[in-house]
């Protein structure tokens, strides 16, 4: 992790978020003052070709043994449209007009691992492979109904990680090793969703596009990990 030192008062750095400044457009900084010496800021965010790098540089340990997956939707601002052509904005219409979705993946504690945004028009089915990309050394993946695939199931299967997703009421073949035990505690992602929601910029989303949302929600993943630090 590269250190800079360098003084705050250049009038390019604009104040971002309190101890937080922003040099530049996705390129965020914390700001670490001791007494008698010169600031210490830390690079966090990301930049356009290296989203999230700093991100797994200062997570903690994370324990794959259990890994819970799940989606949610975030409501985009009205100040969220009008991005220039040809950039991602991973935006899309439903019920609740222009959202985004997250689809988050998090360890046996609870913490998060990676994440993938798409349109809130996008399922969770449809986002689940680049999740299981994300995966190093899984050996059980519990998610909800919306997973419920045979598809999937034999991907995880293949890549040796046991699926804990319930079935549909109308399945005709009943899963009987389904484990009850490890599906109560997929309430773990939702708490990290809540948490995540703790940020404002992360509840609603004011960027208008992709890559600059995603430097928000690698930074409030950071904070998270570095309070367990």
């Amino acid at each position: 992790m590269a250190v800079i030192l360098g003084k705050t008062t250049n009038k390019s750095w604009k104040p971002y978020c309190g101890n937080f400044v922003q040099a530049r457009h996705g390129v965020i900084y914390r700001v670490s003052y001791a007494h008698g010496k010169r600031p210490t800021t830390v690079l966090i965010g990301c930049q356009k070709r290296g989203c999230g790098n700093n991100f797994f540089d200062l997570r903690a340990s994370i324990d794959e043994e259990w890994v819970f997956a799940d989606g949610s939707y975030i409501r985009c601002h009205q100040h969220s449209s009008g991005a220039r052509r040809g950039e991602l904005r991973a935006t899309g219409k439903s019920r609740g007009g222009t959202t985004t979705k997250i689809h988050l993946a998090v360890d046996s504690h609870g913490n998060p691992i990676d994440f993938k945004i798409t349109g809130g028009d996008v399922h969770d089915s449809q986002a689940v492979d680049d999740i299981i990309e994300m995966l190093t050394d899984a050996t059980y993946f519990i998610a909800d109904k919306a997973y419920d695939s045979e598809t999937i199931r034999t991907r995880l299967k293949q890549d040796n990680i046991s699926p804990v997703i319930p079935k549909r009421k109308n399945a005709k073949q009943p899963d009987v090793a389904f484990d009850h035990y490890l599906y109560k505690l997929r309430h773990l992602v939702e708490n990290t969703f809540a948490r995540l929601k703790h940020f404002r910029s992360i509840a609603t989303r004011y960027e208008k596009l992709a890559r600059n949302y995603k430097s928000m929600l690698y930074l409030a993943c950071t904070m998270i990990h570095c309070k367990l630090n």
